[in-house]
């Protein structure tokens, strides 16, 4: 960290590696375990896993629906977002989650007990995905088209600084020593936010990358994962800002999940309605794993570590009636798919 953003960028340049390792490791092997209908209303985004509590938040339209990760029962909602709600983010240290209201441009604030909303936080219009940053403690809410970063401070349920990036974002990942990455969706390239200071710390480009949107973080490895619109994940050292490899990927990315105790990456590709699965070999190099098939349509997903399911949501769809268009959702099919690992 704290390396310029030109040395980088040289790094970058100089030393781009593409490795699909071929080195033996287990074989993925998942199985649809558990479909769990959700119904109306026919919209939903980010899926978020909380380990702490094995809950699943999923931001389903007008609410979040938060399922038990264990038995995929559903045990409540977090309702009253009529704009709609796109990201969660936990607090444990004061007892609350975080969602959104995309179109009035707010945080809001609900009890993680009751699941009652506790507070409406002005941020900014199109606020998106959000994260909680383990070593201050507060949660980092990006508004896409505006190209801001609204940061929070849970204790006093107020947001404490705007950070003006420039370009329109889209998912993030925080570290556990004060560091939030964020994919550059208009620029194609990594953001890198101290949360402490609540400033751009670095700004690390990803050639070959068109109109990010997933990521996600091996911390332990200093790895963050970034798919593409253009069916490639992005692997970058955190620590120089370089692409280590390049993996090919399904059509239509939105979410990626890292699986830290099985140690592999995943990419729902909405377009194609699978899932791609790589296994980490090594830090830099990764062997492909059998698709796993799911429905056009599902692009959002999460990881449950202790378990590996993956929670996936999708819909049935119908052809669009414009050519080269987005498929028509059948309404009231809106569902989360639970796929167990078989190894």
């Amino acid at each position: 960290m704290g390396t310029s953003g030109l040395v980088k960028t040289l790094f970058c340049s100089a030393l781009m590696i593409v490795s699909v390792g071929a080195a033996a490791g287990p074989r993925a092997d998942y199985v649809l375990a558990r479909t769990v209908p959700l119904g109306a209303p026919d919209r939903w985004d980010y899926v978020v896993a909380d380990p702490a509590t094995r809950r699943v938040y999923v931001a389903h339209g007008d609410r979040v629906t938060v399922l038990d990760a264990a038995s995929g029962a559903v045990v409540g909602q977090v309702a009253g977002m009529p704009g709609g709600t796109h990201g969660t983010a936990i607090s444990r240290a004061t007892g609350q989650g975080f969602t959104d209201d995309g179109e009035k441009g707010e945080a809001v604030a609900f009890d993680l007990r009751t699941l009652e909303v506790l507070r409406r936080i002005p941020a900014a219009d199109d606020a998106d995905g959000m994260v909680e940053d383990p070593a201050t403690g507060r949660v980092f809410v990006v508004e896409g088209d505006p190209g801001t970063i609204t940061v929070i401070d849970p204790k006093a349920d107020e947001a404490v600084a705007t950070i003006r990036t420039g370009e329109k974002m889209e998912y993030l990942a925080a570290d556990q020593t004060g560091h939030v990455f964020v994919a550059g969706e208009a620029r194609g390239d990594v953001l890198e936010v101290d949360a402490r200071t609540a400033s751009i710390a670095a700004r690390w480009p990803t050639p070959g990358c068109v109109s990010p949107h997933g990521l996600a973080l091996d911390d332990a490895r200093h790895r963050v994962f970034m798919g593409c619109a253009n069916g490639t994940m992005m692997v970058v050292d955190t620590r120089s800002g370089v692409v280590v490899a390049r993996l090919p990927i399904g059509r239509g990315s939105d979410a990626i999940a890292w699986d830290p105790v099985r140690r592999r990456v995943f990419s729902a590709n909405g377009r194609d309605g699978t899932v791609s699965v790589y296994q980490q070999v090594a830090p830099d190099r990764y062997r492909a794993l059998p698709t796993i098939s799911t429905v056009v349509s599902a692009r959002n997903m999460a990881v449950e570590p202790r378990s590996g399911r993956l929670f996936i949501v999708g819909a049935d769809t119908e052809p669009s009636p414009v050519p080269g268009g987005r498929p028509r959702i059948r309404p009231g099919t809106v569902r989360v798919m639970i796929y167990e690992p078989r190894t």
